[in-house]
């Protein structure tokens, strides 16, 4: 009989199977159930595989089974996750019921403000349930956890519970998922919902600034794309040169060095092209995750690779800043020192980037810059001005000093 194939949900999804689980969703007990919000999006080989068995297996990220689902959607436990901050404090409803039943139960997710506080200071004894899930919190889930319990210690009688509860990119559908969980929890006791404005009081505020940094202290990811041949790693290598010279510590990930390094062994298939984009995103969200800077200067020809990367980054409280180098086919072509597109135009390369294989102009980049007849100082400028307006990096006093006359054109410095 076949192994049960096993599949890593997004953090949408595991965050839904979370609630499933507890019963905090009920009367959904599983995905895809019919007009709900709460699905799961199995890739096609996965599917193709479970037919033989019937089943997926969930896994967390370390790859612990945490649950079957079935084809159409029915989920049966295997365990729970373990690990994770302020794990203690994820109870399901009855586990909650058990320990705070006959309080007050408040929805939570955003800092509690100083108006807010004395609102609930005159509710008896409250749970403060943080919800925490994917998409729903302004702070990070951690933020708000801590920003939430910053809160209570100065209410008289609170305690606080993680929810998990994600966001599934509908306002109002979302609002209703959220009753519908907040009440499972109270489960007939009072719930409170709080106006919103006011100043936050210190402790919390201070748990704020410590989860939203300025962008300047932010940790960073610069992501250059565009065709080979359009500049990119020119711009991206005098970009960590000024930043060196500024002080900063920058790590660069570029394409072709990646590949002989973290993804040796890949192929030049679209799989595995996006495979070494996903690498590089991941690695550069890690950086940012610590406040670090990266500078990425692959193709990234496809938009949900690239996407998927200033997902990683956000997700790990990084910035994400994209530059599309915009040089056109063209001019990249003229450029080719090493034949490599008049190769592709004799069918010699498959699956090259914008001959036999397409590139997707982002529609979402900070900065649009197009290299062709310009220094590379010219260009870079472009990038500056755009990382300056969004208030990333300390860069007004670094000025790029001019480059020799045999390498103004970027035409000839690009490689």
């Amino acid at each position: 009989m076949p192994p049960i194939p096993q599949h890593h949900p997004t953090p949408r999804e595991l965050d839904d199977l979370e609630l499933l689980v507890s019963g905090a969703l009920a009367p959904l007990t599983g995905f895809n159930e019919p007009d709900s919000p709460v699905t799961l999006d199995l890739p096609e080989d996965v599917i193709a595989q479970a037919r033989d068995r019937g089943l997926v297996e969930l896994v967390d990220p370390e790859g612990l089974p945490l649950a079957h689902v079935d084809l159409d959607g029915r989920v049966t436990a295997l365990t729970h996750a373990e690990h994770g901050p302020f794990r203690r404090l994820h109870l399901t409803p009855a586990q909650a019921q058990e320990r705070y039943a006959g309080s007050t139960w408040v929805p939570v997710a955003d800092p509690l403000t100083t108006d807010q506080l004395g609102r609930l200071a005159e509710a008896g004894p409250v749970v403060l349930l943080a919800l925490i899930g994917t998409g729903t919190p302004t702070l990070s889930p951690v933020g708000l956890v801590r920003a939430t319990l910053a809160a209570a210690e100065g209410l008289p009688d609170a305690a606080v519970v993680a929810v998990p509860l994600a966001a599934h990119g509908d306002p109002e559908v979302d609002h209703h998922l959220g009753i519908q969980v907040v009440e499972n929890y109270a489960d007939g006791d009072p719930v409170l919902g709080l106006a919103e404005g006011g100043e936050l009081p210190a402790a919390v505020a201070a748990v704020v600034d410590a989860d939203r940094p300025p962008p300047g202290e932010q940790g960073l990811v610069l992501f250059f794309t565009g065709l080979s041949g359009s500049g990119k790693s020119t711009l991206a290598r005098a970009l960590i040169d000024l930043l060196l010279e500024t002080g900063r510590t920058v790590t660069s990930l570029d394409g072709d060095v990646v590949r002989r390094h973290l993804s040796a062994g890949l192929t030049f298939s679209k799989a595995d092209r996006e495979t070494n984009i996903a690498r590089i995103g991941w690695v550069a969200a890690e950086i940012s995750r610590h406040g670090g800077v990266a500078v990425c200067s692959p193709i990234a020809p496809f938009d949900a690779t690239r996407r998927l990367v200033r997902q990683m980054v956000e997700d790990a409280g990084g910035a994400f800043f994209l530059v599309h180098v915009a040089t056109p086919l063209e001019e990249c072509e003229r450029r080719d020192r090493k034949g490599l597109y008049a190769k592709a135009r004799r069918g010699e390369i498959p699956e090259f980037t914008g001959i036999s294989s397409p590139y997707e102009e982002p529609e979402d980049a900070a900065v649009r810059v197009d290299t062709t007849g310009r220094t590379i100082e010219e260009a870079l400028d472009d990038v500056l001005v755009g990382l300056r307006a969004e208030g990333y990096l300390d860069l007004a006093a670094a000025t790029p000093e001019p480059r020799r006359a045999e390498e103004d054109n970027l035409g000839r410095a690009v490689h």
